[in-house]
C-alpha cells in the first residue's frame, strides 16, 4: 500500500471510488473531496494504491492558525474494505507528512456515530479533545 499525489493518471480512478451505503452518512463522495481540493487552497488529495490499483483516497492540509496537519476525506473503496487498508493509509500518511506537522501534530474529525472510525483513530494514537469541527468530533495526535 502506498500513497501518491492525485494527478492526471489517477484522478478518474479516485473519483470512481465507492463507499458502502451505510458509510455514506459519514463521508462525502470522492468527487466532493476532489472538488474541495481543486477549489480551496487548504486540501491536497492523495490516492491510496495497492500496487497500481487505486483502492482509496485521503486528503491533507495544514492549519494556518496552529500548524497542525489535518487528515480528511479518508475513503477505502467498498470492494477493498476489511483488509486493514484504512489503517495502513492513515499510518502511511502520518509517516509521509510528519515534517508537515509542526509541534501541534496531526488532527482529524469524524462523525460521532462513526464508532469504527473512532476505534481506528484511537488505535493510531489520536485522542478526542472536546473540540468540534462543525458537528464532528476532533481528535489529535502528537507528532
Amino acid at each position: 500500500m502506498t500513497l501518491r499525489r492525485v494527478d492526471a493518471s489517477t484522478w478518474r480512478r479516485v473519483a470512481a471510488l465507492e463507499v458502502a451505503p451505510e458509510q455514506s452518512t459519514f463521508v462525502a463522495s470522492p468527487t466532493h473531496y476532489l472538488a474541495l481540493c481543486a477549489h480551496e487552497e487548504v486540501w491536497r488529495p492523495m490516492a491510496v494504491l495497492e500496487g497500481d490499483e487505486v483502492v482509496g483516497m485521503l486528503m491533507w492540509g495544514v492549519d494556518d492558525e496552529d500548524g497542525s496537519c489535518w487528515l480528511g476525506g479518508i475513503i477505502i473503496d467498498v470492494r477493498h474494505q476489511g483488509r486493514g487498508l484504512g489503517r495502513a493509509a492513515v499510518a502511511a500518511a502520518l509517516e509521509l507528512l510528519a515534517d508537515r506537522a509542526s509541534r501541534a501534530g496531526f488532527a482529524l474529525s469524524y462523525e460521532p456515530e462513526n464508532t469504527g472510525a473512532a476505534r481506528l483513530y484511537a488505535a493510531l494514537g489520536f485522542e478526542t479533545t472536546g473540540e468540534r469541527a462543525d458537528d464532528e468530533v476532533v481528535a489529535r495526535r502528537p507528532r
